[in-house]
């Protein structure tokens, strides 16, 4: 678990660099809401306290969650969704290696379901926020002080993924659509870098052997290819396919969510199937369904068909005829 976290702090720091210490801000409320909670739990079921907390899987759960939520979320959102996937979603079956969904994405679905407003708020990249901006400016958002509406309008946006399907809702072009400054390059302004960096600290794992590379190849593979396909049939009102990859969640999810070792599938060849289910999943929510991005909705759903993935592909059995 350790070099999930340390893999993780590219990640980090260019969310930080892009949308300000409330990052952080989230980060340390999620892992200390986590950790308690844990604590707490374990007390409750009569398990050893430290063992279970030295194994750093609340506070891996609880830094997900964190990079997931809005960098302005107020106070409280992170602290629920902590709790959330500390109790219902890991401790309610059993702790650690018995729960059959990823924690965190449970947390991250309630959240978003429940408190919609609050989860749909991000703050501006850096480079497109007001020059005399701080991070003090954020403070009565994060506190939930009921700050004033100007303030929010100017420091504020739709994700690129949300704007984008709003847009596109309003049967905009790509073009058009693409020609406002939250939209990058590749994908959203900001949002690239961000990919870029969990890209980096995803292929360390890789390379240290801490995850196989079954479930982020199938996963993007998988995503990349339908929206490549839709892509090629009409370009003007599809986005292109670097920019599923590399708006939102879609290379965190591949290598730091989906790769949950506790609720992805078993072989490796159900990894690989595992990790495309997800990336066709999301595709399909991000374009058809309620949400803009699709990937704990799809994580979740496929954690569902993890058995039937397992059945099917059972490991083979050397030394039987």
């Amino acid at each position: 678990m350790l070099w999930v976290l340390i893999a993780l702090v590219p990640g980090i720091i260019t969310m930080i660099w892009q949308f300000g210490l409330g990052v952080l801000s989230n980060i340390i409320i999620c892992v200390s809401t986590a950790v308690i909670t844990e604590a707490v739990m374990l007390n409750l079921r009569n398990r050893p306290v430290l063992p279970f907390l030295s194994d750093l899987s609340a506070v891996v759960t609880a830094v997900l969650l964190a990079l997931a939520l809005p960098t302005i979320a107020p106070w409280w959102i992170p602290c629920i969704g902590a709790f959330i996937a500390i109790v219902i979603a890991k401790h309610l079956y059993g702790g650690l290696g018995y729960n059959p969904f990823n924690p965190a994405m449970v947390a991250f679905a309630v959240l978003m379901v429940s408190f919609p407003k609050s989860m749909t708020v991000w703050m501006l990249p850096y480079s497109m926020l007001p020059a005399d901006s701080s991070f003090t400016d954020l403070l009565p958002i994060i506190l939930d002080q009921q700050p004033k509406q100007a303030l929010i309008d100017a420091i504020t946006a739709a994700t690129p993924l949300d704007e984008m399907k709003t847009q596109l809702g309003l049967n905009q072009t790509i073009g058009e659509i693409r020609s406002s400054s939250i939209f990058g390059s590749l994908s959203g302004e900001g949002w690239q870098w961000v990919s870029i960096a969990y890209l980096v600290g995803g292929l360390l794992l890789v390379f240290k052997k801490i995850i196989s590379w079954h479930i982020p190849v199938g996963l993007l593979s998988g995503l990349f290819t339908i929206s490549f396909a839709f892509y090629l049939l009409e370009p003007s009102v599809t986005p292109s396919p670097l920019f599923h990859l590399l708006s939102g969640g879609a290379i965190l999810g591949a290598f730091f969510i989906a790769t949950d070792p506790v609720t992805a599938a078993a072989t490796l060849k159900g990894r690989f199937i595992y990790g495309v289910l997800i990336g066709l999943l999301t595709y399909i929510i991000r374009t058809w369904g309620g949400y803009p991005e699709g990937i704990a909705f799809a994580v979740i759903l496929i954690n569902m068909a993890v058995p039937l993935i397992d059945h099917y592909t059972p490991p083979r059995v050397y030394g039987h005829h």
